[in-house]
Formats: C-alpha cells, sequence, structure tokens
C-alpha cells in the first residue's frame, strides 16, 4: 500500500487525482491544505485531511513523515514552495516527488513566446530539478473537462506538442506515477491530449 501526500489538495485537478487514485489503488492519502473546512473526507477510511500552508515548515515536515509520495499541484510563492518541499522531504528520508507546473517554462510551445507570467512555474521546476530527489515534472497543456484518458508526453527539449488535455488524462497519468515509483524519475514531460 502506497501512502501519497497531496499538497494543494482542493484544486480541481488534486481533486480529480485523488478520485481517480481512491477508486484505482488501494493507496493511502494525505490530503494537506490551507482551509480544511473547504474539502470534504471522500474515504475516512483511507483518507486524512491537514490543514496547513506549504511555507510552514514545521506543518509539512510534520506530513510529510510516513509517506511514500509527495504529489504538489500548487500555485502561487511556488520557488519557496518548492524549496520548503525538498527540505521537508530531505528531513524526512523521502525521495519521491510528483510536482505539477506548466506548459511554456521552457519556451517550447511553437510560435508562443515565453511569458514572464511563467516565472513562477519556471523557477519551482529548475529548484526540484537541482535536487537530488527522484521527481518526475509536469507541464500539462491547458486543461479541459472532458471525459477521457488519452494523452501524449512531450520530453524536455522537445516542442511542445499538442495544446489541450483534460483533468481525467492528467489525473491518469500522476495516478501512474505514483505508483510506480520508478516511472518517468528525474524526468520533465510535457502533456497534452493524445
Amino acid at each position: 500500500m502506497t501512502r501519497i501526500l497531496i499538497l494543494g489538495a482542493n484544486g480541481g485537478l488534486a481533486r480529480h487525482a485523488t478520485r481517480q487514485l481512491l477508486e484505482h489503488s488501494d493507496a493511502e492519502l494525505t490530503l494537506y491544505l490551507r482551509q480544511a473546512s473547504r474539502l470534504k473526507n471522500p474515504d475516512p477510511k483511507r483518507v486524512r485531511i491537514i490543514e496547513g500552508d506549504v511555507l510552514d515548515g514545521q506543518t509539512l515536515e510534520g506530513a510529510v513523515q510516513g509517506q511514500d509520495v509527495v504529489y504538489a499541484n500548487l500555485s502561487g510563492e511556488m520557488a519557496r514552495q518548492a524549496t520548503a518541499i525538498v527540505q521537508a522531504m530531505h528531513r524526512a528520508g523521502l525521495r519521491r516527488l510528483i510536482f505539477v507546473s506548466s506548459m511554456g517554462i521552457y519556451g517550447e510551445v511553437p510560435g508562443q513566446p515565453y511569458s514572464r507570467m511563467l516565472d513562477p512555474y519556471r523557477d519551482s521546476a529548475a529548484i526540484i530539478e537541482a535536487s537530488d530527489l527522484d521527481y518526475t515534472l509536469l507541464w500539462p497543456g491547458w486543461f479541459t473537462q472532458k471525459n477521457e484518458v488519452k494523452y501524449q508526453l512531450t520530453q524536455k527539449g522537445e516542442p511542445f506538442r499538442g495544446h489541450d488535455i483534460s483533468m481525467d488524462s492528467l489525473a491518469d497519468l500522476i495516478l501512474q506515477l505514483a505508483l510506480d515509483p520508478q516511472l518517468h524519475v528525474r524526468e520533465s514531460l510535457g502533456v497534452s491530449r493524445g
């Protein structure tokens, strides 16, 4: 049984991933979010909820203890959050991290110049890539609500293929990554509809 800490658990993608993890695995989940009252526990036998900010080092380090995987789906001060996650995981001796960023952080989208709006995503990705963690960085296209699981991957250094990605598709990929500790380790992957 895999124990997974989900940071930013009230986000739309995180809720999709939570549902898929509960339906298609026996994983135990810890949902970490700033306002716990905003989220109903979907399965009290397998899910616990922790209220906290990723930048609250003491709360984060407590949440990381005993986990097998950290999946982060964040916004805001992403470079500081990435640094806090790397530090907390080092202290806990935890290595597996799945970190969601955004397409465009490497200027890899054909016909679309890099935008400074992506700086927080680019900077946080650089911190994760410089760490010695077993990370997988995901930089998805625009989210859709389509009920489909169909995706293709773009490796770092390649032009981004596609544009959109359903949240169900991305949640399925996160499920595969969370359950296989060797899948796409130390890779940075663009994700779009295949």
